[in-house]
């Protein structure tokens, strides 16, 4: 990993989590937000490559204000290293590994986190290397359209002075996370850590719409069910497949939020990060309960379907029984009349050869003992046939 160059500048910060309280060094007022750096440049480059790369956004803010809109890396190391007690705030979008190496090398990142950052298809996780926090996040966004949810994935690195975010995929939509911080610089004045919650509570909240759409499939899924659509099989499993990717994103949430908390004492969070980071983490709480749910109610959703669908399958076999049964009674019966009339037929046709030398052919009482052995015959298979409820 590339040699960190020099840093000329204090970088004490209090009020963190990412190192102790060692007072704060007092720096000059903040100038006011340059026409040129300020936020209208914010909206010309949010959601858009810089000069080609995967820097979507850079910034160097300091108390609270931007004071520098870099156009490249080298710039925001530069920009960095003049302001005392600045903030650097670079976003990124799968970058390349010469431009991870590089701000591995100017803020000290571990090689491990690099890695996970580069390759991606991370777990959520909040990890510790000196003083620096790394967590991987799993952004959520549902899709109206083809009714699926798409994840995105984003991994954070918080320093003493600067946040560097990495995204994989479209959520969350990190420029409005800076727009929103830029227009609160009390809260953005608070350092790195404060923006870890607004890209914390920034995930949580898209969420929320996720939830929603989740809830309305399920009210669907559930009409279709006992509507008997022959389809919704399916569609309760993909659902229920993409509630495991769902849970697999909030569930860790909720432990990393809670290893955050409690460390809130040791490295002394300012008292109002403090409550915000407590909302976040209930209302991590509250999705991962509602995300349960869902997968125990698909759950039970699929056991009623599979139970219907038998039942179903059960119904129409009974009914190919009974219309098969019902078959068989009229064969029998379309069976025993044509062996009633086969009778006289065979003895019709024995007597229609016409051979010159035939018994009884020239017999006076043929003709009547013909007549009476047709009806004895079938007379016999009548009663033998309605005796066994053939007839």
């Amino acid at each position: 990993m590339p040699e960190r160059p020099p840093r000329h500048r204090p970088v004490p910060r209090k009020h963190s989590w990412l190192r102790p309280a060692n007072g704060r060094t007092t720096a000059p007022p903040a100038p006011g937000p340059d026409p040129a750096t300020g936020p209208s440049a914010d909206r010309a480059t949010d959601g858009k490559a810089v000069d080609g790369t995967s820097v979507v956004h850079a910034a160097v803010y300091r108390d609270g204000h931007r004071v520098a809109t870099p156009t490249s890396l080298a710039d925001t190391y530069r920009r960095l290293r003049e302001q005392p007690d600045g903030m650097a705030w670079i976003g990124l979008h799968r970058p390349s590994e010469e431009e991870l190496l590089s701000l591995a090398g100017e803020f000290d990142l571990h090689q491990l986190a690099v890695e996970d950052a580069l390759e991606a298809h991370q777990r959520p996780k909040l990890e510790r290397y000196g003083d620096t926090l790394f967590v991987v996040l799993r952004a959520a966004r549902y899709l109206d359209a083809p009714e699926e949810v798409d994840f995105g994935e984003l991994h954070v690195f918080v320093g003493p002075d600067f946040v560097i975010t990495v995204r994989h995929g479209a959520a969350p939509d990190l420029p409005a996370v800076r727009r929103r911080m830029e227009a609160t610089p009390e809260l953005l004045a608070l350092g790195p850590e404060a923006v870890l919650y607004a890209i914390l509570d920034a995930v949580v909240d898209g969420y929320a719409p996720v939830v929603a759409g989740v809830q309305n499939d399920l009210d669907e899924i559930e009409t279709e069910v006992f509507g008997g659509d022959p389809a919704v099989s399916r569609r309760i499993y993909e659902l229920a497949r993409e509630m495991v990717e769902f849970q697999r994103a909030t569930r860790p949430l909720v432990g990393m939020l809670h290893g955050l908390m409690a460390g809130f004492a040791k490295y002394g969070t300012d008292d109002e990060l403090q409550r915000y980071l407590r909302d976040v983490a209930d209302h991590v709480t509250h999705t991962s309960e509602r995300v349960d749910g869902f997968r125990s109610a698909l759950t039970d959703i699929l056991q009623v379907n599979a139970t219907l669908v038998t039942q179903q399958q059960n119904a129409e076999m009974r009914a190919l029984a009974e219309a098969g049964f019902e078959q068989n009674e009229e064969i029998k019966k379309i069976s025993s009349w044509a062996a009633i009339l086969f009778a006289p037929t065979l003895v019709g046709t024995i007597y229609g050869m016409n051979f010159d030398n035939m018994p009884e052919l020239h017999w006076a009482g043929g003709y009547p003992f013909a007549i009476l052995l047709m009806a004895a015959v079938c007379t016999s298979l009548y009663f033998i046939f309605k005796r066994r409820d053939w007839l």
